[in-house]
């Protein structure tokens, strides 16, 4: 299993203190999903009910999931395309998606209402949609089928709309409800920071699931003998997942800051910045210094790190390492080179060696 998905498979042991009974804990989803949907015969109701074997979900989530049990192995596939993107997009970052050795998700990083938690809730929803959009469509899901989306009014009236495209329009109506009932249910003080956050995950939940919306496209078939394309079926499909995971890089680095009213409504922190939309991301609070170690905020620094000496980039040596330096290594390392397909059916490669020079930060 991966690092990017064993980062959710702990949050549930943090409900005692409720650090994750307040933040974000139902993406442990992620790991516990895989076990779902890999031995569904050991969470079947009865003795071993699903839910109950689910850690960190909120009240409403599980009432939720009692209803819904066909759809969390989805949102489980959900949450763990979410955290691989979101380490993807921050790979050459000081903050990479990774986490301190403990038993949370994101560490202490997720608890504060930065940009970094704004991306990884929008994120995460977005990869709820997509799943359990796709899901609907494969017909593993009881509640839904294929998409009944109207036809596209500028689409070709020679062409059949009708294929069997994904239900984008489920996959948000349930990501919504499922993912935002934890911040809905709670009785907050109007005007508080824990409100304040709540409307924070809120808002950038919502626009995970909008930039899934904004790249879907039309997808079109020709069908006729030898290619003759007499017959053209369409049909909606979703993005591909590193698309959405772009744009919210995007809206990452524009992020708007925010801050809560007395009346309980979020305000632009600066009046000078225009006010954010529903799918722009939005956080509260400045982010930490991720260039040292610091498992208060959890920071796992820089050090160690591989970075591009000549790049001016985040990947740089300059910025990645925090002015400290870097150290150089010369290393010779063997690779699989000069690959070619034998029939049938298998690839041949020659073995080769070559010098490397590896750059880290002191």
């Amino acid at each position: 299993m991966g690092a990017g998905v064993r980062l959710f498979a702990v949050c549930g042991t943090l409900l005692v203190s409720g650090a994750c009974a307040a933040y974000g804990s139902w993406m442990n989803l992620g790991m516990q999903g895989v076990d779902v949907w890999r031995n569904a015969h050991a969470y079947r109701v009865g003795t071993s009910p699903l839910c109950s074997r689910i850690l960190g979900l909120s009240p409403g989530q599980k009432r939720l999931c009692q209803l819904r049990q066909d759809h969390m192995s989805s949102v489980g596939r959900g949450a763990r395309s979410g955290i691989a993107e979101c380490q993807h997009q921050f790979r050459n970052s000081r903050w990479n998606c990774s986490t301190v050795d403990d038993s949370s998700v994101f560490g202490p990083v997720l608890r504060i209402p930065s940009r970094e938690a704004a991306f990884a809730h929008s994120v995460a929803a977005a990869g709820v949609v997509m799943s359990v959009a796709r899901s609907c469509r494969d017909g593993q899901l009881s509640s839904c089928g294929c998409s009944r989306s109207q036809r596209p009014a500028d689409l070709d009236p020679e062409w059949i709309w009708g294929g069997c495209g994904d239900n984008i329009e489920y996959g948000y109506k349930f990501t919504k409800g499922f993912v935002d009932v934890r911040e809905r249910e709670r009785r907050l003080k109007q005007g508080s920071r824990r409100q304040g956050r709540s409307l924070m995950n809120l808002h950038n939940n919502e626009a995970g699931r909008r930039a899934v919306i904004a790249l879907t496209k039309v997808n079109c078939k020709c069908h006729g003998v030898s290619g003759s394309c007499s017959t053209v079926t369409c049909w909606q499909r979703l993005p591909a997942f590193r698309e959405v995971g772009d744009t919210l890089k995007d809206k990452y680095d524009g992020a708007t800051e925010v801050k809560v009213t007395k009346r309980g409504k979020m305000r632009v922190r600066n009046r000078r910045y225009r006010k954010p939309t529903k799918g722009d991301l939005v956080y509260i609070q400045e982010s930490p210094d991720y260039c040292r170690r610091n498992d208060t905020v959890g920071s796992s620094g820089t050090t160690g790190r591989a970075c591009e000496r000549s790049s001016q980039g985040t990947d740089g040596c300059g910025l990645l390492c925090c002015g400290r330096g870097y150290n150089t290594q010369h290393v010779t390392v063997e690779e699989r080179c000069h690959c070619k397909f034998v029939w049938c059916c298998k690839v041949q490669c020659q073995t080769c060696v070559r010098n490397k020079t590896i750059h880290t930060c002191k």
